[in-house]
């Protein structure tokens, strides 16, 4: 079921499906690749919003997705894309066999991600699943309601949920597979993956690709 979906560093994932390559939050990119047809960014983070990674996935074909904050920043990748749309938590689209919807992405008492900020998560459906990608939040209520296969979640603590935390959110949810993210780079430590699959209860699996 995950053979598709790819982890870099940080929250960069590649997901690759029949209605086209999906990147969210690019950065480090090792390659380039220039094979995305959608990019979306949950937030404007540095560690979220690289351009110069954007610049390495995208094609004149690709369609970027930003938060309706970054609307005035991302119109520096306007020559580099096809088009540049804005999103905004709660709303639902489709794009050919693709389905997004965009789930709020905030710390509840931290001040990193306010609930105001409008930033996102996103819930893809295609190919008879939904793949959940969390972006930088806590373990909210709207996050406890999705409803997918795959989850991958942000376990780094400090700026989102920590392991334990994040653990808890997908006992809630029960996907099949939960894949850890946010962790062993910029913030959070290796261990932390770990500490995430050893809290999670069966049946989910846990996939650990940071390493």
């Amino acid at each position: 079921m995950t053979e598709n979906i790819e982890v870099f560093t940080q929250n960069s994932i590649r997901i690759r499906t029949s209605a086209g390559v999906i990147y969210v939050d690019p950065f480090r990119m090792e390659e380039e690749p220039h094979d995305a047809d959608f990019v979306f960014i949950t937030h404007d983070h540095y560690d979220h919003y690289s351009p110069e990674d954007i610049h390495k996935v995208c094609r004149k074909e690709t369609i970027l997705f930003v938060p309706e904050k970054m609307k005035k920043q991302a119109q520096e990748l306007a020559g580099s894309v096809a088009e540049i749309r804005i999103v905004t938590p709660g709303m639902r689209f489709e794009e050919g066999s693709l389905t997004v919807e965009t789930i709020p992405a905030y710390n509840k008492m931290k001040p990193f991600h306010p609930k105001g900020a409008g930033w996102v998560g996103y819930l893809f459906e295609t190919d008879g699943e939904k793949i959940y990608v969390a972006g930088d939040t806590d373990a909210t209520k709207e996050a406890s309601e999705v409803v997918c296969d795959v989850a991958l979640v942000p376990v780094g603590g400090t700026f989102t949920m920590n392991a334990k935390d994040a653990a808890e959110l997908i006992n809630t949810i029960r996907p099949k597979t939960a894949i850890p993210v946010h962790y062993g780079s910029v913030v959070g430590n290796l261990e932390d993956g770990e500490i995430f699959r050893q809290n999670v209860k069966p049946p989910v699996e846990v996939e650990l690709r940071i390493s």
